[in-house]
């Protein structure tokens, strides 16, 4: 709990100010949470909730349970209220009338049911379908309930008769949706990628569009739809764009707020809350918090929008106010998606740290604020081994080729890239010196260094029977390394001479050392020592226990995940 709870709990919170004098006033977390995070509450389901409908405070919950039970949770309280039985087979579908007195439910057993909301009875059974229901809709005047399903057809169901009109169709009806407004339009989505808006007579309205998922707005005057990565929202009569915006993934489902104001979209484990008051829609939140695939979204106001996943729970997140974050002021620093990091760099002298993501995006952090000053892209991706620098004002990321064992360079400035020289054997690290004059490439039994700008026959020094724990630390031209059985530092002189090991004692740095012996032994952390003490006074624990990049120059921790997070540590009270 020190090491997970305790470091990142946000300033204003109790637990912050209760524990500050102990614990965390030795620690400057300079990028984390201002406030805890919006998730308020967890609900842990017996079964995978496939299905969520919300109305006046109550939410109902179909499941992977066989039984077909629809079970019914307390919205203020998250209390189970009640379990309604009469399905058997899995709930696909839920729906609650707009005047919250009636509850349609649509099941992998093929049927549609109508329920009493006040008894939990059911009023009326509408078999009809040979296939599973996927989506079922109630018409606004109560009067006519739409269902899609996999047999490929429509069913539009009149509530006081039972009868049907059928519409085929050539593909899975994934998505059916009643205007709120106007009991006489509807809305349908296929597996093959397209929404067409439908009379309840059977008519078609326009031509299709390309959709994998659609709901109106709570005024009908709109309706957004997701196809792949690209959500729209459109004008319900004239079909004509009102706002669009673009994800780097593909979203499953869209929904509109109760006021209009923001649309929550779920891909995958995510949700990603967008502002479309205005033409340029921009990203406000993303609440991150389900450990498998989101199945259904719905808003209980909008200030909460609930969650279920086939992770078995339903989340409530609290839902933000319209404004930038100060520690994210454009989408440079806050990337709609966040690409795996590789590599992390630090240039503590200049306040910098650097990463690299998978997507060969360089991104330049200012370690006081943790804003993001700059991105560029190089000329490689997926790349595993890097280092940046700004030398001279400028910016230069050198990493190396796993298949040919060629170290690049590239300079953002010029736009050039060059080659340094070729690796002895393929390096555990690559660091730039702190002059910026030479590439440190550190093997588990060796050094190599080459010259930055012009290329030159690498420098070697062997490192016989120890094995070097990456990351070394830079200090001008002496390297500090962390061996499996010793500290070393070795002096890299003027460029062109050999590398000299020196004693321990010949470099003046802090008392706290990093440990990562993750390739050795997997059971380990990152944590920091007190070389004094030989005691550990810091690990990454929970999520942050496996960083795929790591940098210590003493006081900074610097570490990359591939959730493409970027965690910066600052240590120098506990230096003082």
């Amino acid at each position: 709990m020190y090491n997970s709870a305790l470091t990142l709990c946000p300033p204003s919170s109790w637990l912050h100010e209760f524990y500050s004098t102990e614990f965390l006033q030795k620690i400057k977390v300079v990028v984390g949470p201002a406030e805890w995070g919006i998730c308020t509450r967890t609900v842990l389901c017996p079964q995978y909730p496939l299905a969520l409908a919300y109305w006046n405070n109550t939410i109902a919950a179909g499941s992977t349970d066989g039984d077909g039970d629809i079970t019914t949770f307390d919205a203020l309280t998250g209390t189970q209220t009640a379990i309604i039985s009469g399905h058997t087979d899995f709930i696909r579908s839920l729906t609650y009338s707009f005047d919250g007195t009636l509850l349609v439910s649509g099941s992998e057993d093929e049927s549609i049911k109508l329920w009493d909301v006040q008894t939990g009875g059911v009023i009326k059974t509408f078999c009809g379908h040979t296939n599973l229901v996927r989506s079922v809709s109630i018409s606004a005047d109560n009067t006519t309930i739409a269902s899609g399903s996999v047999d490929k057809t429509i069913r539009v169901w009149s509530i006081e008769t039972g009868n049907c009109f059928v519409g085929m169709l050539k593909h899975w009806v994934t998505t059916v949706s009643f205007s709120p407004t106007n009991s006489q339009l509807l809305l349908s989505v296929c597996d093959d990628g397209t929404v067409q808006q439908w009379n309840i007579d059977g008519h078609q309205i326009g031509s299709p569009i390309p959709g994998s998922h659609v709901a109106f707005s709570p005024d009908g005057t709109q309706f957004v739809s997701c196809n792949g990565s690209i959500v729209t929202v459109r004008n319900t009569d004239s079909g004509t764009t009102v706002v669009e915006f673009n994800l780097a993934i593909d979203v499953e489902y869209c929904y509109f707020s109760p006021d209009q104001r923001s649309i929550a979209v779920a891909a995958g484990r995510t949700i990603y809350l967008w502002d479309i008051t205005s033409p340029d829609p921009c990203l406000i939140q993303t609440p991150i918090g389900h450990a498998d695939e989101i199945t259904s979204l719905v808003f209980s106001s909008s200030s909460t929008l609930i969650s279920a996943s086939l992770d078995g729970s339903i989340k409530f997140w609290q839902i933000g106010t319209f404004s930038t974050d100060p520690v994210a002021p454009d989408l440079e620093s806050m990337p709609l998606t966040f690409a795996p990091i590789r590599s992390v760099s630090l240039q503590a002298k200049d306040g910098l740290a650097f990463s690299v993501d998978s997507e060969g995006v360089v991104r330049t952090w200012d370690i006081l604020t943790g804003l993001c000053k700059e991105s560029v892209t190089i000329p490689a991706k997926g790349i595993d081994l890097a280092d940046t620098q700004v030398i001279s004002g400028r910016l230069v990321v050198v990493w190396v080729d796993y298949g040919s064992r060629v170290i690049q360079a590239w300079d953002a400035e010029r736009g050039e890239l060059h080659t340094v020289g070729t690796a002895y054997k393929l390096p555990n690290s690559l660091r730039i010196l702190g002059d910026g004059s030479r590439v440190v490439g550190v093997g588990t039994e060796y050094i190599q260094v080459w010259s930055i700008w012009v290329e030159k026959p690498a420098n070697s020094a062997f490192l016989i029977n120890d094995s070097i724990l990456d990351p070394p630390c830079i200090n001008s031209s002496k390297v500090l390394l962390y061996s499996e059985f010793s500290t070393q530092v070795w002096d890299l002189g003027d460029p062109g001479s050999t590398p000299i090991r020196l004693s321990e004692t010949s470099l003046d740095r802090p008392h706290l050392n990093l440990i990562d012996a993750r390739r050795w032994w997997h059971t380990s952390l990152v944590r920091i020592e007190d070389s004094v003490t030989k005691k550990d006074v810091f690990q990454l624990c929970g999520r942050y226990a496996n960083p795929q990049s790591i940098q210590w120059n003493g006081q900074y921790l610097i570490a990359g995940y591939s959730s493409g997070e970027v965690l910066i540590l600052d240590f120098s009270q506990m230096l003082a």
